[in-house]
């Protein structure tokens, strides 16, 4: 029996405008949406390309809960 990829939801703060372009693309990313200098998405799995999407930005606070889906 194999699990499901954990889903977590995402909010990160930063010192100036945030890389939505950059981490919409990153793979196991959704619903990426920016409100002035916070950007909040879903991330699947592995942090690591989210975490690669932030490089070069300052992030000032970053939170993550479960998320869980409805059936």
């Amino acid at each position: 029996m194999s699990e499901e990829p954990a889903i977590q939801r995402v909010e990160v703060g930063f010192v100036g405008a945030p890389p939505v372009r950059q981490v919409a693309r990153a793979s196991g990313v959704s619903d990426v949406q920016a409100d002035g200098t916070v950007l909040s998405c879903c991330v699947c799995g592995g942090f690591q390309l989210f975490l690669e999407a932030l490089r070069g930005h300052e992030v000032i606070p970053l939170r993550s809960h479960s998320f869980e889906e409805t059936s």
